[in-house]
Order: structure tokens, then C-alpha cells, then sequence
């Protein structure tokens, strides 16, 4: 069978959904570690423990931006040149950008371990929320490098028409990590860290697989000798920069949120700001897999220059958002109390401030799938500065600005505004972008 056939069907929704459906299934399964890893940890051991799950996150993002940078700018320049009829020069690419990979993971990790204890000192944490970081933290950085490994396999099965494997893989990692975190947390009494140990295990299935299918010559893509190309590095780099400043960026608003929620609700609110990103991750993820999904078809028609098939991807892709928006945002308001419940006991304190905050964290919603189908198309299409402006200014920027002004107003209701209102700004940036490249991409 020629690994090219799905790229040259015609572009019809049935096609699509059957290129797209298993990446999004892949990354509402993926959305479930770290919500596996909250689930039992605040009904083992307290939302205490929960919140340093969320104060680590801040460190975890730095940890992983440059590969998430490589991964999506890598994908997007190997598929590219699949497009332009050199599979041989794509191949030698993608062994190179992964053994980059190894190499960032390994710095990354020693840098993991340098600077978490002058990042948990500095928040004037109780001394038990600290120990849970620091426990939490140490684990889950033993797995740096097959974390790398699993962020760059999982867009590389997608690209090489392996999406159903990468779904295997999600699903047998999550069930692996579910059944480890109850016998590691409640059997082994292992505590936090037995919950980063489980979804360091559970992320490696991937990394594993990954190995096991790259190293044959069955695939699109496959190991061969690397070509040690630096200006293909620096093209993945910018191409991906977007997505590692978004990382990088989600790590530090992250903070941010943190301080705000210390400040006016103590370790309790940061707790309650852990479920509503659980619950708005759940939801991105439908974006995020499918913008992941079709990444690779726009990547491919670029370079094909196939203008057709490309605005009818756009096209289709634009009315599953909004189709999707709405549907996430009415179910997250209607189901609010049970969703929240999974983690919170209606008696706790951290109940009623995550289902007030959930209430109104969940209007960002309607305008984020479309903000993120923005920003991988442009990384899909190698426009990695628009890519880069619009996720900055979405994730930083506009967050920026909501965080230092909204609370200071409106006290704690304004830090559950600040999401909607960051969104909202982004919203208008990411159609102003679309418009006014619209005729340079055909799209």
C-alpha cells in the first residue's frame, strides 16, 4: 500500500474525520495523566497534595518547551518536504531531530533538579506543601527523556498514517498509569511521588513503541543515518517556537495564577485552580487534536502546492471548532458540580471556589479551539513567526494583562475572568492573522 494514499483522497469530512478522530481520541487520552494523577491524589492523599501537582507545573513546562518546540516545528518541515518528493532528506531529518531530542532531555533534566528548589523556597509554601513538590518533582524528572521521546513519537505516528497505533499507545500508557497510581499510591503507600512514577511509566509506552516502529523501514518515516543539518535545526526551531513559547509561557502564567490564588485564597485556592485546568485541559484537548490532526494534511498540501485541498481543510476544520466550542462549553457549565465533585468534597473548602471559578472559566471556551487551530496552521504551513505572535500574545501577553488587572478590580472573581478575557483578546488577533494571510496561503 502506498504510505501516501490518505494524502492524495479527496478532502471530504468522512476523510478528514478518519485522518483526525484517532489523534483526538489520542489526546483526550493523553489529557488524562496528569487528571489520573489529581483523581487519586486528592481522594488518597488531600487537595493539599493536589495543589502541588499544579505548583510543579511551572518547572514541568520548562522541562519539555524545547521539545515541544522541535516536535511540532520538525513535524511540520519533515511532512513539508514529504510533500516536495524528498522522503530520503525528511528521514535523515527526523533520526537527526530525535537524538536532539535525547541530548535536550538529558540537559533538561539536570536542569530540573538545579532549579526546583529555589523555584518551591520562593512561593513561602506551609513545609508539607513543599515536601509534596519536591517529591512529586524529583520522580517525575527520573523520566525526562522518555517524556521527550513520547511528545515527538506521538506527532510522528500521526504524520506517518500511524494515528490508530498512537492511540493504542495513549490508552495502554493511561491504563498503565491508572493502575499504577491506585498500587503505587494506595498498595505501596509510596505517597506523591508514587503518582509521578506512575505517569512517567505510563508516558514511556509511547517512547518505547515509538522506538520499536521508527527502527523498521515499513513506515513513511524511519531511523537512518542522520544528517547532522544545523540549518534544519534552526528551521524546526523557528518553525516550532510557537509551541515552545507557549510552554514556556503556560509555565509562567501558571505562576502567576499560583501567587494570585495564594495571595487571596491560600494553598485551598491553588487547589481549586488545579480542577478548572483539569477541566479546561480536557476540553483543549478536542482542539488540540484535531488542529495536531490535520497539521500533517496542510503541511503535506503546502508543499504540494494542492491550494484546493488546503482551503477545503481549513474550511471543514473551522465548522468542527465551532461545532465542538459549543458543545464543550454547555456541557462544562451544565455538569459543573459532578465535575467538580470527582476531586473536591462538596463539605471542602476548595469545592465551592472551584465551582464558581469553573462557572466562569467556562466562557474562554467558545473562543479557544479557534485560537489554537490558528496557531498550529501557521506552524503547519512554516509560518513559525505568526505561529509564535499569536500563541505569545494569547498565552503571555493577554494573560499578562487580564492577571494584573482584573483581580486587582474585581478580587477573586477576576482571577477566574482573566482566562475568558485573555482568550477573547486572542481571538481577535488570531482573525485578524487568518484574514490578512489568507491570500498568500490559499487557503
Amino acid at each position: 500500500m502506498d504510505k501516501q494514499t490518505a494524502y492524495s483522497k479527496p478532502v471530504t469530512l468522512k476523510n478528514i474525520l478518519a485522518f483526525a478522530v484517532p489523534t483526538i481520541a489520542m489526546s483526550v487520552f493523553m489529557s488524562f495523566y496528569t487528571m489520573v494523577d489529581g483523581l487519586f491524589v486528592s481522594n488518597l492523599i488531600g487537595t493539599e497534595a493536589l495543589s502541588a501537582i499544579n505548583l510543579t507545573a511551572p518547572v514541568i513546562q520548562l522541562v519539555t518547551a524545547v521539545s515541544t518546540m522541535l516536535a511540532t516545528g520538525g513535524s511540520a518541515v519533515i511532512m513539508r518536504k514529504m510533500g516536495e518528493g524528498r522522503p530520503e532528506e525528511a528521514r535523515e531529518d527526523f533520526t537527526f531531530l530525535i537524538l536532539v531530542n535525547v541530548a535536550v532531555g538529558l540537559v533538561m533534566c539536570a536542569l530540573g533538579y538545579q532549579i526546583m528548589g529555589p523555584v518551591f523556597g520562593s512561593m513561602g509554601l506551609s513545609e508539607a506543601a513543599a515536601g509534596y513538590c519536591e517529591a512529586y518533582l524529583s520522580r517525575y524528572l527520573l523520566f525526562t527523556v522518555p517524556i521527550l521521546l513520547m511528545n515527538n513519537f506521538t506527532l510522528y505516528m500521526i504524520a506517518s498514517e500511524k494515528a490508530a497505533l498512537s492511540l493504542a499507545c495513549s490508552v495502554g500508557g493511561g491504563v498503565l498509569n491508572m493502575v499504577l497510581d491506585y498500587v503505587l499510591i494506595a498498595v505501596c503507600h509510596m505517597g506523591i511521588g508514587g503518582a509521578a512514577v506512575a505517569t512517567g511509566l505510563g508516558y514511556s509506552v509511547t517512547a518505547v513503541v515509538g522506538l520499536a516502529v521508527f527502527s523498521r523501514r515499513g513506515s513513511l518515516l524511519y531511523f537512518v543515518r542522520p544528517a547532522f543539518r544545523l540549518r534544519v535545526l534552526g528551521e524546526a526551531a523557528a518553525n516550532g517556537c510557537s509551541e515552545m513559547a507557549t510552554a514556556l509561557v503556560t509555565g509562567i502564567v501558571t505562576l502567576l495564577f499560583n501567587w494570585t490564588m495564594l495571595r487571596f485564597a491560600g494553598e485551598a485556592g491553588v487547589a481549586a485552580v488545579t480542577i478548572i485546568m483539569y477541566v479546561l485541559m480536557f476540553a483543549s484537548s478536542l482542539y488540540t487534536g484535531w488542529s495536531y490532526g490535520v497539521a500533517p494534511m496542510i503541511s503535506y498540501y503546502h508543499g504540494e502546492r494542492s491550494t484546493g485541498k488546503l482551503k477545503r481543510t481549513v474550511g471543514l476544520s473551522l465548522r468542527v471548532i465551532g461545532c465542538i466550542s459549543l458543545v464543550t462549553a454547555a456541557l462544562s457549565f451544565a455538569a459543573t458540580g459532578p465535575l467538580v465533585a470527582v476531586f473536591a468534597r462538596p463539605e471542602d473548602p476548595v469545592f465551592a471556589l472551584a465551582a464558581t471559578g469553573n462557572r466562569i472559566c467556562t466562557l474562554a471556551l467558545l473562543f479557544i479551539g479557534f485560537n489554537i487551530f490558528t496557531s498550529g496552521m501557521f506552524t503547519a504551513l512554516s509560518n513559525g513567526v505568526v505561529s509564535a505572535i499569536l500563541a505569545f500574545s494569547r498565552s503571555f501577553v493577554f494573560m499578562l494583562i487580564a492577571m494584573l488587572s482584573l483581580p486587582a478590580l474585581l478580587g477573586i472573581r477576576g482571577v477566574w475572568l482573566a482566562t475568558p478575557a485573555a482568550e477573547l483578546m486572542a481571538l481577535a488577533l488570531s482573525a485578524g492573522m487568518f484574514m490578512k494571510y489568507r491570500k498568500r496561503y490559499h487557503y
